[in-house]
């Protein structure tokens, strides 16, 4: 059950960088029209800190094994929701 929960865990936590690296990326096709407008450039700022961040929980465990397992029955619900997410931001 730890095995799973971290598993799923982690593939949340994969899809919800994914999500934000895209949501992050500037309006405009290449990366360096970001200055050309604040927006993008504090969209691409804000986004590298979220992803930085949720890439360092990735590597974060809980203190105690058994709350592993608690995200079993939370990775099972959310993870088809943020992948459904994930397909409709795309």
């Amino acid at each position: 059950m730890r095995f799973l929960g971290l598993v799923l865990r982690t593939l949340f936590l994969l899809v919800v960088i994914a999500v934000t690296f895209r949501v992050a990326t500037p309006q405009n096709e290449n990366l360096w029209s970001i200055y050309d407008s604040p927006s993008d450039l504090f969209r691409i700022v804000l986004g590298v800190i979220v992803c930085g961040f949720v890439a360092f929980q990735i590597f974060q465990y809980p203190k105690n094994p058994a709350d592993m397992g608690k995200w079993v029955p939370i990775g099972l619900a959310i993870l088809p929701l943020a992948l459904l997410c994930a397909l409709v931001i795309w």
